[in-house]
């Protein structure tokens, strides 16, 4: 089961940036394999099943062994670090287009069945040579940023922008590092003066839907 859902490839790239094992009492029962945990991790994730009624027969332990591991990695940067790593062999295989990129943002439900919502904006995503992107993130996701759900979007352009981890220009790892788009579209939530003058100052080139003359529907152009 490991192996279907984390292949040799993913998990090749995956294991260097997993935290080593702590030392751990010679008592006790087997602490369960990272490859296995991750496979348990991802069945939740991709099935959107509750932690607690994850399959034994999977294999990959307990639910709530799976979601202390999630938690441990994502306290210690694993998932930043795997991002970073993935947006980099991209980099390297010329699927980055660094020409546009798209800013939007998505609510979505708080965890653990909180009755507040959660707002993911904004999220950038630039356009990879042959893809497309939409609010549905279809696109290359570059950077994602969390806040409140009172927070405005626009007051969060900055952090989306400067998210975006600086990459290598494709073969080289020393020199000048790449992290800004030449343009950014968004809609009209991004409509200020601030957010235009935000992009311009790191030369990124506006293009924001105007109100009352753009449709809500489209980005700018």
């Amino acid at each position: 089961m490991s192996k279907l859902l984390v292949s040799d490839t993913l998990w090749a790239i995956i294991a260097p940036l997993l935290p080593p094992e702590r030392p751990k009492p010679k008592r006790g029962r087997p602490r369960i394999p990272d490859r296995a945990a991750l496979t348990g991790i991802l069945f939740v994730l991709k099935s959107g099943i509750p932690w607690q009624m994850l399959p034994q027969e999977l294999g990959c332990g307990s639910g709530m062994t799976c979601w202390r591991r999630l938690s441990d990695w994502q306290q210690v940067g694993v998932w930043q670090r795997l991002h970073h790593t993935l947006l980099q062999r991209l980099q390297d295989a010329g699927q980055i287009d660094w020409e546009r990129t798209a800013l939007d943002s998505v609510s979505v439900p708080a965890p653990r069945g909180a009755n507040r919502r959660a707002r993911i904006p904004p999220i950038a995503a630039s356009w990879a040579s042959s893809g497309t992107w939409s609010s549905t993130v279809m696109g290359l996701p570059l950077a994602v940023t969390l806040s409140a759900a009172n927070v405005h979007e626009s007051k969060l352009l900055e952090d989306a922008v400067d998210a975006i981890p600086p990459l290598w220009l494709p073969g080289k790892r020393r020199g000048r590092q790449r992290k800004r788009p030449k343009k950014l579209h968004a809609d009209k939530g991004y409509d200020y003066p601030r957010c235009r003058q935000a992009l311009r100052a790191r030369n990124i080139i506006p293009r924001i839907a105007r109100r009352g003359i753009e449709s809500s529907e489209r980005l700018g152009s």
